[in-house]
């Protein structure tokens, strides 16, 4: 047998496996885990970051763990920790990650057992894992200073009736792999989808605003996952003052906005400058997306005493 790879430094040390820590390098699955050939586990991305004072803290950790045991609920998976005891295991999976500041990804799946579509959720074995990682800027330095650059892409979002788009599941992201591979060979940092019945959905990781006279603008979220970071900015939009209004938006619209950016875990705040070769405003930030931005590193550095119970201490 050929000697294992080592995963690299860009992963914490030790992966919490089933409600303790191992070292990452053994947190593997087995070629017959129903979830590597059906898709069907949930997942969640959290940040963990330096704080003001210089400690660690994870942002929204309790709000990522509900949803994380609402979208096991859906798809009919066993919810085996409580949220207090997943939020508990993210601090042990920080502290032992030796990276301080971090992202971590929690999973569920259905691990090695029968083959075949169906399965029994009381009896076939099932893995929650959490793993630390280095993420940076997801969509990259430039992107985040200078606006990303957009494609809407080739592929619609799931249909409701299609998929349980309220469900953070590993098989849904099919759809975001393909339209965020579709844009990037294109030449673009990131993909926009459209509903089956043509308005804007979501980037393939990402909620998106749209700033138009001043006003804000989103996609009601009947087709979309409803964000963690998509209800802080909703939050900040109202401390700012700056009316929003959730409704159906057609692609047009998009090229006409005075300001676009997305929002998300990963993406964090990333103004958007152009969107299929069409400059968005001026081609750059606008003033509402960036004092946006400010804000928001503001609350998950707890310098906005306001949210500070939105964070979880390390």
């Amino acid at each position: 047998m050929s000697e294992r790879k080592p995963y690299g430094s860009n992963f914490g040390k030790q992966t919490w496996w089933n409600g303790k820590l191992i070292p990452t390098e053994d947190a593997t699955i087995h070629v017959t885990a129903h979830s590597l050939h059906y898709g069907l586990g949930a997942f969640e991305g959290i940040r963990a970051y330096k704080l003001q004072d210089g400690s660690v803290g994870i942002y929204r950790c309790y709000d990522h763990m509900t949803r994380f045991n609402q979208s096991l609920h859906i798809a009919g998976l066993p919810i085996r920790y409580s949220v207090e005891e997943l939020v508990t295991a993210c601090r042990d999976t920080a502290r032992a990650s030796g990276m301080g500041a971090c992202y971590l990804r929690p999973i569920a799946f259905l691990d090695a057992g029968p083959l075949g579509v169906a399965f029994n959720a009381e009896t076939h074995p099932f893995t929650v894992a959490i793993v630390a990682a280095d993420w940076g800027k997801y969509l990259g330095h430039t992107a985040a200073e200078q606006g990303a650059k957009i494609k809407i892409s080739s592929f619609s979002r799931h249909h409701p009736n299609v998929a349980m788009t309220k469900a953070k599941l590993t098989g849904n992201y099919i759809n975001s792999v393909f339209a965020k591979v579709e844009a990037k060979k294109l030449g673009f940092d990131e993909a926009l989808l459209l509903d089956t019945e043509g308005f804007v959905a979501e980037g393939s990781g990402e909620n998106i605003f749209v700033v138009k006279r001043g006003k804000v603008i989103t996609p009601s979220v009947e087709t979309v996952l409803e964000g963690i970071t998509r209800d802080t900015v909703v939050n900040i939009l109202s401390d700012m003052g700056v009316p929003l209004t959730e409704r159906r938006m057609t692609r047009d619209e998009l090229y006409v906005a005075d300001e676009i950016f997305f929002c998300g875990t990963a993406a964090e705040i990333t103004p958007i400058s152009e969107i299929d070769n069409r400059k968005i405003g001026v081609g750059k930030p606008g003033s509402i997306s960036t004092d946006i931005q400010k804000r928001y590193f503001d609350i998950v550095s707890d310098n906005n005493k306001k949210y500070s119970h939105w964070i979880t201490r390390l």
